[in-house]
């Protein structure tokens, strides 16, 4: 196993990340219960979508941490109810889940930059699909017509 790096830092790293993919099976697959409305099935299965592949990172995160013989967290990241379910107050919700968990694989790849190119190319290959993930969302919330690509800041 790599020792280039410090191994702590990153498993820490790595076990917030399992937890905050857990969460986001949580959030987007509660926020596919609460969807009403002329769009709701197109919308239904988007989130479910969601749902499926953050289990699937979830799975991704956990198997790097074993890889790296540590042991995976069994919690789950924070859970808010805001109980606001308008469309557009699900997708910022969304939007802001996304931003942190591309925060937490830029702060993994920050800790292994040079150090280990199996954790390194996955830390790209998730910051990647989370990018892409912003992307798609920034692209929903825009008004029909609209062609701004400036997405919404999280917060």
């Amino acid at each position: 196993m790599p020792d280039a790096f410090e191994l702590a830092p990153v498993v820490a790293t790595l076990n917030r990340l399992l937890e905050s993919e857990l969460a986001g099976v949580v959030h987007y697959t509660h926020y596919s219960l609460m969807v009403y409305g002329h769009n709701r099935i197109p919308i239904v299965s988007w989130l479910h979508g969601q749902a499926t592949e953050s289990l699937a990172h979830a799975n991704q995160v956990g198997e790097m941490i074993t890889s790296l013989g540590e042991h995976p967290s069994l919690g789950i990241g924070e859970l808010l109810e805001t109980h606001n379910h308008d469309i557009q107050m699900i997708l910022k919700e969304s939007l802001d889940h996304e931003h942190e968990g591309l925060a937490l694989y830029k702060q993994l790849l920050d800790l292994v930059e040079g150090h280990s190119v199996f954790v390194e190319e996955f830390a790209r290959e998730m910051i990647y699909a989370e990018e892409l993930h912003i992307a798609e969302v920034v692209k929903m919330m825009r008004k029909p017509g609209s062609t701004t690509a400036t997405p919404p800041k999280p917060t």
